[in-house]
């Protein structure tokens, strides 16, 4: 990595010119910007500052590349691959504070943010209407920050990940130019699709400002179901038969029996230690029973047992509560450990297979590995915990990484389903997509030539 400069006072003194006490040089404030949730080594910028606007975005940016200092956007901090690592210096733009939802269309079931809206801020303010935004990463990440990253999350099954659900964004280039990708329209045909192209660049070619999403209506009934397997086989086969039989699951995740340990020890629940299914049904009062009595029987035919499900909404939030502290749960079967938390995603036809081969590499190992995932779109995670003091623990844990990445590849998959490449996954990208990755880096110097737009993220450009 490049040395970062020191940065002079001239930038600094434009910099509280412009944005008064809302720039910060406290060694507190910077370190809290200089991590993520990865295992990664923290690295702050040299500042970090507070942007109301996507006008004074604009001005940040001009002034940073005037000085050559580099800039990193930072949304809530929960990514996993180092995207907010101030690997270069520079200095951080913490949209947080820019977090107003700015229009609401309820009859084009969409909604106008700003970057620094939350998931569930968003659907707080509008609940009233109806209507609801589906994406769910677990941790409540900002909009922006999950446009950048092409979050996914438990309903990505039905709902699909960002990329289905973002319409348009707002955008400042390194250049200081104010773009807007699209229209509000359903869809275009209208020149290059810029909005996928920004969805997933992970702040590498501009800062997004705003956000245009995709709303849904909520169901007449939701249901959730839980059900316990003799082995993780039976049970993704069980995900894998209900999709190719057409039932519309909303939400389906497998859990192993080292996961269902450290949920119950962290949630206090009682589910039996062995492999599960969590489902989630939306639709009709009828039509959500008949989904859950047609994945019933299929989960019999797996050797299903236990399974129980529920339309209180208390308890379904229960359940999807402890699934989403499920890393946090992880964290504590080995106290003081970080996590490599792998991302892999195959097709769906290989998923099974993947997965009985990730669990036997893992007991080759004797290793506690908890394995669990939105199985229904044929992504799953490893947490791999590591001692970061420990170069030889962290050297085990990265190799455990390198055969499930290689694994994924071998089987037509990917690095990365919804994590993003960040710093973690660079090594990974080239034998994915080969050529490709010329064209991406022709992308980054044609937008950004001075590579200050969070350098050293997704490719190395120098």
């Amino acid at each position: 990595m490049n040395k970062p400069r020191e940065l002079n006072a001239s930038v600094l003194n434009e910099l509280v010119a412009l944005l008064g006490d809302r720039i910060s040089t406290n060694q507190g404030v910077r370190d809290h910007h200089g991590k993520d949730e990865s295992s990664l080594p923290f690295a702050s910028p040299q500042a970090v500052v507070f942007p109301l606007s996507t006008e004074e975005v604009r001005d940040i940016v001009n002034i940073c590349r005037t000085h050559g200092v580099p800039l990193i956007p930072f949304g809530a901090g929960t990514s996993v691959e180092g995207q907010v690592l101030a690997v270069r210096g520079g200095i951080t733009v913490d949209l947080s504070r820019m977090n107003k939802v700015l229009a609401v269309h309820e009859a084009d079931l969409d909604a106008v943010v700003q970057a620094g809206v939350t998931r569930k801020q968003l659907n707080e303010e509008i609940r009233h209407t109806g209507l609801f935004f589906p994406i769910d990463p677990g941790a409540d990440a900002t909009l922006g920050g999950m446009s950048a990253t092409r979050a996914s999350g438990t309903n990505a099954v039905r709902y699909g990940t960002m990329r289905e659900n973002v319409i348009a964004l707002t955008v400042v280039l390194a250049d200081g130019r104010i773009i807007r990708t699209a229209r509000r329209s359903r869809k275009s045909s209208a020149g290059y699709d810029l909005t996928r192209l920004f969805v997933g660049s992970e702040g590498t070619l501009g800062i997004i400002t705003e956000v245009c999403v995709r709303l849904h209506a909520m169901q007449e009934a939701m249901s959730a179901a839980v059900c316990c397997f003799p082995s993780m086989a039976d049970a993704v086969n069980t995900v894998i038969q209900s999709i190719q039989s057409g039932i519309p699951i909303a939400r389906s995740e497998f859990l192993c029996e080292t996961t269902i340990r450290a949920i119950n020890a962290y949630s206090k629940s009682i589910h039996p230690e062995v492999p599960h299914l969590f489902f989630e049904f939306h639709g009709t009062e009828a039509g959500v029973k008949e989904q859950a009595e047609l994945v019933q029987a299929i989960a019999t035919g797996n050797h299903g047992s236990g399974f129980q499900w529920t339309s209180r909404a208390e308890e379904r939030n229960r359940l999807w509560q402890a699934r989403h502290d499920t890393y946090f749960a992880c964290l504590q079967l080995r106290p003081g450990s970080r996590a490599i938390a792998t991302d892999v995603c195959v097709p769906l036809s290989r998923l099974t297979e993947c997965i009985v081969a990730t669990q036997a590499d893992v007991a080759a190992h004797s290793a506690t590995i908890p394995i669990f995932g939105h199985v229904g779109d044929g992504n799953f995670h490893c947490v791999v915990l590591l001692d970061p003091n420990d170069p030889q623990d962290v050297e085990r844990a990265r190799a455990f990484n390198r055969r499930l990445v290689e694994r994924a590849l071998a089987m037509e998959g990917t690095c990365t389903g919804e994590h993003g490449v960040g710093l973690g996954k660079q090594q990974y990208l080239q034998a994915e997509l080969g050529e490709a990755v010329d064209v991406m880096r022709d992308i980054k110097r044609l937008f950004d030539p001075g590579n200050l737009m969070n350098p050293g993220k997704v490719l190395r450009v120098d």
